[in-house]
């Protein structure tokens, strides 16, 4: 979500990686903490439950939970890590491709 929110920045309001990406961390947060949190809430019986069974419903819980902890920090740092380093990998390549592009003239 994040990702598309930012190269709509690029393309339509032409601003710059940094920017972009900056304005969809913003926008994107609470929609994307919000699911996050919902899935959280409904493992949470399974983890904290008790009665008959629950020793062998109680680790799928714990893991679905601590999961989507783990994953959702993990994505919120990286994906704009990544992103970025894909655009100065991108803009790096871009004058070698030029220059392989150009057709070589004859003397």
């Amino acid at each position: 979500m994040m990702i598309d929110f930012a190269l709509a920045a690029e393309r339509t309001e032409g601003k710059s990686a940094e920017e972009a990406i900056f304005q969809a961390c913003l926008l994107r947060f609470r929609p994307i903490i919000m699911t996050t949190m919902a899935a959280m809430l409904g493992g949470l019986p399974l983890a904290l439950g008790g009665g008959t069974g629950a020793e062998l419903r109680m680790p799928l819980g714990i893991s679905i939970v601590g999961g989507l902890i783990f994953s959702q920090l993990l994505t919120l740092f990286t994906t704009p890590v990544v992103y970025l380093y894909f655009d100065k990998l991108a803009q790096r390549m871009k004058p070698r491709e030029a220059r392989v592009a150009q057709p070589a003239t004859a003397d």
